[in-house]
């Protein structure tokens, strides 16, 4: 009598050679890649921020800190190449997070079905900075596109005509002297502050993290973190415009 072995399950070789890919076309994949895209952005933000106080010290001081970002690696590197390398590692944690935001949502839209928003509860109970996050996330990444064209390359329309590769001190103040930049800087800074509140809230819950007795400690987190790098980033164009930094500021 011959007895047949049972049939052993086999993963296909496209299973089994990009799990990665599996686990992000889940909704639990889609939701960690959000948040470890988002821990990468926000520490991007942070850092950002604290790079550009030294505006506050001198010119000199601003611009050191612009040609060292420029430099790094030293003389090991091709001179800007890790630069490039973090921009391009930026761009990527930037495309990820943006996707997996936007099928999240359709999914979730497709899930709901034809119920309106003011009847749904669970849309009701959510907070105003969850129910922004598309707008503001809109508004944020339009913010960085005109912010990159006007400080960076020196190509958007309403660059300053002065703006020089390498004078980080002069291109900020000459762009922040303009009230309609200035204004839309510090409007899209709003956004990006609710947006990061919400993201920073909500990355643990993500990742898994969710005891309802670390709730009182997320919140801290969120509020802090929204309240330092939001506060220093609009501290720039309010300081341009009140004097306190350009040719006639004190810290001038």
């Amino acid at each position: 009598m011959t007895t047949t072995k049972p049939a052993t399950e086999r993963r296909t070789p496209h299973r089994t050679g990009y799990w990665i890919i599996d686990f992000y076309r889940s909704d639990v994949g889609k939701k960690w890649a959000m948040a470890v895209t988002g821990i990468v952005l926000l520490g991007y933000i942070l850092a950002h921020m604290i790079g550009n106080l030294k505006v506050y010290l001198s010119p000199e001081e601003i611009n050191e800190y612009g040609e060292a970002l420029r430099e790094l690696g030293g003389h090991l590197v091709p001179r800007t190449s890790v630069l490039w390398i973090l921009r391009f590692g930026l761009i990527a944690s930037f495309g990820i997070h943006i996707h997996a935001a936007y099928t999240l949502s359709f999914r979730n839209r497709k899930a709901r079905g034809p119920i309106r928003y003011d009847s749904d509860q669970r849309f009701l109970a959510a907070s105003y900075a969850s129910r922004t996050m598309a707008y503001t996330g809109t508004l944020v990444l339009a913010f960085i596109l005109f912010h990159l064209a006007d400080l960076t390359w020196g190509t958007a329309p309403a660059a300053p005509e002065v703006w020089e590769r390498g004078e980080v001190y002069a291109n900020m103040v000459a762009t922040f002297s303009r009230w309609p930049v200035a204004l839309f800087y510090l409007v899209a800074n709003v956004a990006l502050g609710f947006h990061i509140w919400h993201g920073t809230w909500s990355l643990f819950q993500s990742l898994g993290i969710n005891n309802p007795r670390f709730n009182q400690w997320r919140r801290n987190l969120a509020t802090g973190f929204t309240v330092v790098v939001i506060g220093g980033n609009l501290s720039f164009p309010l300081a341009v415009l009140s004097g306190i930094v350009g040719d006639t500021g004190f810290l001038a």
